[in-house]
């Protein structure tokens, strides 16, 4: 949740305009070249070859175009812990929807690292990466609080689970980014989570042997959110 890790290039294959992109990559290139505080929006569009509108029409500051997904995968957590059955595990719920997040982040490792490199280095982006960070946790700990509305210090529990959650996603996240992103990310953030489930929630689940034979198919309409694809494939896998 942390150091977002959306890949630029995707462009309208995944619903994205690829002028977005363009600025993202523009951006991105001044920024490793000239430093972060050195590149104005001027450099980008220029570089970009398109106005100034056009950049403001995707990213209401500088800080927004090295973070451009956050939005979209704030929406794609919050669609997903709605859409949430009610007899669903609240604890497994909301482990889930980080994993939504760092899928996200893998879906790049090279412009993810490239982006925590960045932040580490420019103070004013930490602080801003943070303040996304407490919105991922405040998606989190909304839904557990309507979940454990009525129960004892059920606001308080809410609040702590939605904080570890934050807690151990991050930390496999920021142990994935150090190492350049080498490794399994999503088996890194697993195993964090894992610790949450166990300590909250009902444990983590039991192994399944799958032979490698096993193939599972999901079809999905192009553009669709990250939590329905997710979604399908538990169901498929007889997990949901």
């Amino acid at each position: 949740m942390s150091s977002s890790g959306a890949a630029p290039g995707r462009g309208d294959e995944a619903g994205k305009p690829a002028m977005r992109d363009a600025l993202v990559a523009a951006a991105f290139r001044l920024f490793l070249e000239r430093g972060f505080e050195r590149t104005t929006v001027d450099d980008i569009v220029a570089l970009a070859g398109v106005g100034r509108r056009s950049f403001f029409r995707y990213f209401p500051s500088k800080e927004d175009v090295v973070f451009p997904d956050h939005e979209r995968c704030l929406a794609d957590m919050t669609a997903f812990l709605a859409a949430a059955p009610s007899d669903a595990d609240p604890v497994r719920r909301v482990c889930d929807a980080a994993r939504l997040v760092m899928l996200m982040y893998a879906e790049n490792p090279a412009f993810s690292v490239q982006r925590y490199r960045l932040t580490r280095q420019v103070p004013g982006l930490r602080q801003y990466e943070l303040s996304v960070v407490w919105r991922y946790e405040r998606a989190l700990a909304e839904y557990l609080r309507g979940r454990f509305a009525g129960l004892p210090d059920g606001i308080l529990r809410a609040d702590v689970i939605a904080a570890a959650v934050v807690a151990a996603h991050n930390n496999a996240l920021r142990s994935w980014l150090r190492s350049d992103g080498k490794g399994d990310a999503e088996a890194a953030v697993d195993h964090a989570l894992g610790h949450v489930r166990e300590s909250f929630g009902a444990g983590p689940e039991p192994a399944v042997a799958r032979g490698p034979e096993d193939v599972v198919v999901i079809v999905s309409r192009r553009g669709a959110p990250l939590w329905r694809v997710v979604q399908e494939l538990e169901s498929a896998l007889g997990r949901a």
